[in-house]
């Protein structure tokens, strides 16, 4: 669970990479934030790293997302 609630485009989705990062490959990682930005955010770091935008739900002005790590890094593409 990542709590990035009252924090505001892009710090959401940097501290949800950074997380990921630290899973085990497949793993489940829900975030919980309040900026309404972070729906087309979210919708677009999934496509473009090849995480798995699992579930997404809004209550009360906090979304909440369930991301799954893609299974392997891509080939040349490590943290540097």
């Amino acid at each position: 669970m990542l709590d990035v609630q009252g924090l505001t485009c892009p710090l959401p989705v940097l501290k949800a990479n950074k997380a990921l990062r630290a899973l085990p490959a497949g793993a489940r990682l829900t975030v919980l934030a309040t900026d309404a930005a972070s729906v087309a955010d979210f919708q677009a770091f999934c496509r473009e790293t090849g995480h798995a935008l699992v579930s997404f739900s809004e209550s009360d002005g906090v979304y909440s997302y369930t991301l799954r790590k893609r299974d392997a890094e891509p080939a040349g593409k490590g943290e540097g």
